[in-house]
C-alpha cells in the first residue's frame, strides 16, 4: 500500500553520520554508501570516478533514501561472503528490513542498485525519495516520466535513470530540485522490490527484481572463499569481500569508494581516493596470495603489468580503474563533509614513487608461487627490475606521498622485490643479476641510511622512525633477527605507539593523537611484526586491537581517532583491509615465521 495524500510528503535532506555508521554496496565499477537512515549518501555513475548522481555526503545534491516514519533504532548487518547489506530499524510498530546490493555481474555502463522492503515484523511505514542529480548536482534533470507499466524514467545530464517499485511515487521538491516521493504501508510480512538503473547507454528491457538478486548471490558465492583457515574467518573473508567489490573489470582495486573525507578535521587533508594506487594493489595481490591464490591475485598482477608495459620507468603511483591517468586536483565548491571539503583528482599524477616497482616485483614473485605469472608477467618484472637498477638514486615522493627525499622504505622494498625474484628467476643469470643489484641498494642504504643507534632512520636527511620500516624485514629485506630490525622495532615501539595504537610517524612535538590519528595499517604492521620475532602474545594484541576500529558494517578508514572512538580518512580504505586479510592468515602460522616464506 502506498499512500499519497495530495502532494508527497518528502524527508528533508539527510545530515551526514559518523563515518562508522555507512555501510558499503558495490559490484566492482561503482559502489555506494549507505547511512542508517536508509540514505544513499554517495554514488559515482558509471565509474568510480566519475561524477556522483548522490552526494549528500560531502554536501552535494541528489537522494535516494528509504526512511522509517516516526521513532526507530538502527541497526544491520552483511550477508556472509557477500556486500548484500540489510538495514534493520526497529520501529515503534515493527520491524522493518531493506535488503540492499548493486547487481552482479556488473555492466561497466549500467549501475543496478537493488532494494528489497520487508516487513519482518508488525507494520512497516517508510518515507520514499528519489532524486538523482548528475555531475555532483550541475546538470538539470528532466522531469520523471511514468510509463504504461508503471515505470519511472528520466534524464539527469548525460546519465538516464529508470526506477520500478513504487508506481504511486509523486512529484516532490527537494529544495530547488524535483525528484519522486511516497509514504509506504507494508503489512506484516510483505515484501517490495525497488530497483533503480543508472546508465551512460540506452536502458534494456527492464530486468526482474528476483533474477537480479539470484545472479548476485551466485556472483559472491562463486567469488568470495571461506578462508576458515585464518585467525578470524569472518572478518578475513569481509575483508576480502571487500577488496572484491572495489576491484572492476579491469583488474583494478580502487584505493577507496570517497572523495574529501577528513583524516583530521580542519587541517586540510583531504584527497580524492577514487583512484587505482599500484602500492594498494599491490598489497591486495600480496594478502591474497598469502590466504590461498584466489582470483583477484590474477587482477592485481593483470592490472600493475599492463602499467609497466605501457609506461616502463615512467609508471605512475596510481592510475583510474580503467587504467588511464589520474585528473588534476580541482575544487568541486560544494560544503564537504564536516571538517574537510570537497575536491576530485589527486596530485599524485606528478610524483614519483619507487617503492611501487619493488611492490610490484613482489606482487609477481608471489603469483609466481602460485603458478599464475605468465610470459608478460615475466616481461614485466623485468621492466620492474630494470627500473630499480636505472632510478634507485632518484629522490621520490615516498609511501606518504611527501616531499621527494631518498626514503629508506622505498629502497627497501626494491631489496626486497629484487631477491623475491631472484629466488623464482627463469634463468640463472636472472637469478644472479638481480640478486646482485638487491645487495648493491641494500649497501648504499646501509651507508646513507641507518642511525647512530643502529636503527634504520626515515630518509638520508630525516633521522626520524617511520611506520613505513616495519615492512622491508616482513618482506623479506632484512632478517628478523637483524640488528637494524630488531632496533627499529623496540625504537618505534617506544615512540610512535600508544597503547596499542600504531602512528606513522611525528608530525611536531605534540602529542601522537592531536596530530593525527591512528594509522590502521601500522597496527596490523605491528601484528605481523611481533609474530615474527615470536612474540604471539603481543601480535595477537595489536591484531584485536585494529581489528575492533571500525563500526557495525565492518569497515575501516585510513585512521582511528582513539580520543572519539571515529573513523578517519576516506572509506572503506582498501589497504588497510589488505593488510588485515594478511595478518589474519600470517598470524595462524607458528610464531617466528621466515621472513622468505612471509613475503608471500
Amino acid at each position: 500500500m502506498t499512500r499519497t495524500p495530495g502532494r508527497a510528503r518528502t524527508a528533508g535532506t539527510p545530515a551526514p553520520h559518523t563515518l562508522r555508521e555507512y555501510a558499503l554496496i558495490a559490484d566492482g565499477e561503482r559502489g555506494a554508501l549507505i547511512g542508517p537512515h536508509g540514505d544513499i549518501a554517495w554514488k559515482c555513475t558509471p565509474r568510480w570516478d566519475s561524477d556522483a548522481v548522490f552526494a549528500t555526503l560531502i554536501g552535494g545534491p541528489g537522494l535516494y533514501a528509504l526512511t522509517p516514519l516516526g521513532r526507530y533504532v538502527w541497526g544491520g548487518y552483511y550477508e556472509n561472503g557477500t556486500l548484500i547489506w540489510r538495514s534493520r530499524w526497529i520501529t515503534e510498530g515493527g520491524i522493518v528490513e531493506c535488503r540492499e546490493a548493486l547487481a552482479m555481474p556488473a555492466d561497466p555502463h549500467r549501475a543496478v542498485l537493488l532494494r528489497r522492503l520487508t516487513a519482518v515484523d508488525g507494520e512497516g511505514h517508510l518515507a520514499v525519495s528519489l532524486a538523482p542529480a548528475a555531475g555532483f548536482g550541475a546538470d538539470r534533470s528532466q522531469l520523471p516520466h511514468r510509463d504504461e507499466n508503471d515505470t519511472w524514467s528520466a534524464r539527469t545530464g548525460s546519465l538516464r535513470w529508470r526506477w520500478t517499485g513504487v508506481p504511486e511515487a509523486r512529484p516532490a521538491r527537494f529544495g530547488h530540485r524535483g525528484g519522486l516521493a511516497a509514504e509506504l504501508t507494508l503489512q506484516p510480512g510483505e515484501r517490495r522490490d525497488l530497483v533503480l538503473e543508472i546508465s551512460d547507454h540506452a536502458l534494456p528491457k527492464a530486468p526482474d527484481p528476483s533474477s537480479l538478486w539470484k545472479t548476485t548471490e551466485a556472483a559472491w558465492e562463486r567469488e568470495v572463499p571461506s578462508l576458515e583457515h585464518a585467525l578470524a574467518p569472518e572478518d578475513a573473508r569481509h575483508a576480502y569481500t571487500v577488496l572484491r567489490g572495489l576491484t572492476g573489470s579491469s583488474g583494478g582495486m580502487v584505493a577507496a569508494v570517497t572523495t574529501s573525507l577528513p583524516e583530521r578535521a580542519e587541517t586540510g587533508r583531504n584527497y580524492d581516493y577514487r583512484y587505482v594506487w599500484i602500492r594498494d594493489q599491490c598489497y591486495a595481490g600480496q594478502a591474497v596470495a598469502a590466504a590461498g591464490g584466489h582470483p583477484l591475485l590474477d587482477d592485481a598482477v593483470r592490472f600493475v603489468a599492463a602499467r609497466l608495459h605501457e609506461d616502463g620507468p615512467r609508471m605512475a603511483p596510481a592510475y583510474t580503474a580503467c587504467g588511464g591517468r589520474v585528473p588534476d586536483q580541482r575544487e568541486l565548491g560544494l560544503p564537504g563533509y564536516p571538517g574537510g571539503g570537497s575536491r576530485v583528482g589527486n596530485w599524485v599524477n606528478r610524483q614519483f614513487q619507487l617503492d611501487a616497482f619493488g611492490e610490484a616485483l613482489l606482487l609477481f614473485a608471489a603469483a609466481h608461487r602460485h603458478g599464475r605469472l605468465d610470459a608478460d608477467g615475466w616481461r614485466a618484472v623485468e621492466i620492474a627490475a630494470d627500473t630499480v637498477a636505472r632510478r634507485r638514486n632518484d629522490a621520490d615522493a615516498g609511501i606518504w606521498e611527501l616531499d621527494d627525499q631518498h626514503w629508506t622504505h622505498s629502497r627497501l622494498i626494491c631489496v626486497a622485490g629484487l631477491r623475491a625474484v631472484a629466488q623464482a628467476a627463469p634463468s640463472p643469470s636472472k637469478a644472479a643479476a638481480w640478486a646482485s643489484l638487491a645487495d648493491i641498494v641494500l649497501a648504499e642504504t646501509t651507508a646513507s641510511s641507518v642511525h647512530p643507534s643502529g636503527r634504520w632512520q626515515r630518509s638520508t636527511r630525516d633521522p626520524a622512525l617511520d611506520g613505513a620500516l616495519l615492512l622491508p624485514p616482513l618482506r623479506g629485506a632484512v632478517a628478523a633477527d637483524d640488528p637494524r630490525t630488531t632496533s627499529t622495532l623496540r625504537a618505534y615501539t617506544a615512540e610512535l605507539t600508544r597503547d596499542h595504537y600504531a602512528y606513522r610517524f611525528r608530525h611536531d612535538q605534540r602529542p601522537l593523537a592531536e596530530a593525527e590519528g591512528a594509522f590502521l595499517l601500522c597496527g596490523y604492521l605491528m601484528a605481523m611484526a611481533e609474530h615474527q620475532q615470536g612474540n604471539q602474545a603481543e601480535a595477537l594484541r595489536w591484531f584485536e586491537r585494529s581489528r575492533s576500529a571500525c563500526g557495525p558494517p565492518g569497515l575501516f578508514a585510513e585512521e582511528y581517532d582513539i580520543s572519539q572512538r571515529q573513523l578517519r580518512g576516506n572509506l572503506p580504505q582498501a589497504f588497510v583491509h589488505a593488510i588485515m586479510l594478511e595478518s589474519s592468515v600470517r598470524l595462524t602460522a607458528p610464531p617466528g615465521h621466515s621472513a622468505s616464506r612471509f613475503a608471500g
